[in-house]
């Protein structure tokens, strides 16, 4: 019982399993989380979703589960902002919409994470089932690339980016699955943003509404940084080679990668809807 005991405890520094706070052990465990994170970054580049790898991960390093949100939210914001370094030097962001998105993601997603205080997120799940197939399935339509813009988003660009960056980034601080998948296909059907270009602009507020929330649980303390820090560094990096990917391969990939991370997505709210 004793040995049960102890196993279950956590380190009183860190406040992580023993298996992570000491030993050969958890340099293998912080290696295999770190690998994660750099997969994580490189399909979050693409077309989003890279949270389906990065937080069952550090949930399955034993990682409580507001701190593994937590510190799944401090690393993602090293790839996101990775990705929009790179979507803008390859002029893969509009500029003209790019500080309006950002404002509204950053605002909307710190209520967000307030609104989580009073309101449980589970009963959004199946809302967000039915969202993330329609996702899925907007992501495999045949809509051409750089096809026409909806007559609001020609005539009020910025209300219309900030209308759906608010919308999504609230969103994601109060819940978050499919966030970078809701805005490219977002962007690509109303603006008609080439799916490139959509996933660069989805990036930028998909960073600023991880920026509001990182904000806020550093502020909390309840970031594990020793965890956040090798897996930040891995999702820049992975980041960096899913954008380059993008901008080479084209709207295919994003697509395609879209549709895949749209299902899984859906896979995984459908999954813990079944589990309760």
């Amino acid at each position: 019982m004793e040995r049960k005991d102890r196993g279950s405890q956590r380190c009183p520094r860190s406040g992580l399993p023993p298996c992570v706070a000491a030993g050969m052990g958890g340099c293998v465990l912080i290696a295999l989380l770190v690998a994660a994170a750099f997969a994580a970054g490189l399909v979050d580049a693409i077309a989003g979703g890279g949270g389906i790898i990065t937080l069952p991960a550090l949930l399955a390093a034993g990682l409580d589960p507001h701190i593994a949100l937590a510190t799944n939210k401090g690393q993602s914001v090293f790839g996101s902002g990775s990705a929009v370094v790179q979507f803008a030097r390859g002029g893969e962001v509009d500029r003209s919409r790019a500080i309006v998105s950002f404002l509204a993601a950053l605002i909307a997603s710190l209520a967000g994470a307030r609104i989580v205080l009073w309101i449980d997120p589970s009963l959004l799940r199946p809302l967000v089932l039915v969202l993330l197939l329609l996702a899925g399935a907007a992501a495999l339509g045949r809509k051409p690339e750089g096809g026409r813009p909806i007559g609001f988003a020609t005539r009020h660009p910025l209300w219309l980016a900030g209308i759906i960056a608010g919308v999504v980034g609230g969103y994601d601080g109060f819940f978050g699955p499919g966030t970078g998948t809701f805005l490219i296909v977002a962007y690509a059907w109303l603006f008609g943003d080439r799916l490139v270009r959509a996933s660069g602009n989805a990036k930028v507020a998909n960073f600023a509404s991880n920026l509001g929330a990182f904000a806020l649980f550093a502020a909390a303390g309840v970031i594990r940084w020793e965890l956040a820090i090798p897996m930040g560094v891995a999702q820049a990096v992975g980041a960096w080679a899913g954008t380059k990917l993008t901008i080479r391969r084209g709207g295919g990939l994003v697509r395609a990668a879209a549709f895949v991370v749209s299902l899984a997505l859906a896979a995984r709210v459908a999954w813990q809807l079944v589990r309760g």
